[in-house]
């Protein structure tokens, strides 16, 4: 029996928002949508052109506030080929929560809270 990933999910509160950040931050671009039937639920798949992996952004009607992230100790991770060319545009974006040197990695914050890992490839 064999698993692979399809995409991962996170829920956010102003879809539009999500999506431009994520197109300008990483480059992703959305590759399908779903709205539900009464417009309670909105589903839009990014990718990144490269690989199959997708991020599901979804957008609930009945959840207009914040959502709780708690420690906020999940995240997403994407390498970058030009790891200082990002780490530039990221610092001009002020979407830089988090570096870690030592490690040579940092983190980015999205509209909602959600950190992403940013790693130089290998």
């Amino acid at each position: 029996m064999q698993f692979t990933f399809a995409h991962n999910n996170i829920n956010v509160k102003d879809l539009d928002a999500s999506i431009a950040f994520y197109q300008e931050a990483l480059g992703l671009k959305e590759t399908r949508r779903i709205h539900g039937p009464d417009g309670a639920f909105t589903i839009v798949y990014l990718g990144d052109g490269v690989t199959p992996h997708l991020l599901e952004l979804t957008w609930l009607r009945e959840h207009p506030q914040a959502y709780n992230l708690g420690e906020n100790e999940i995240h997403l991770a994407l390498r970058a080929d030009n790891f200082e060319e990002a780490h530039e545009k990221h610092q001009e974006m002020g979407c830089i929560c988090f570096e870690n040197a030592a490690m040579g990695i940092y983190f980015i914050v999205d509209p909602d809270g959600y950190w992403v890992e940013i790693i130089p490839a290998e």
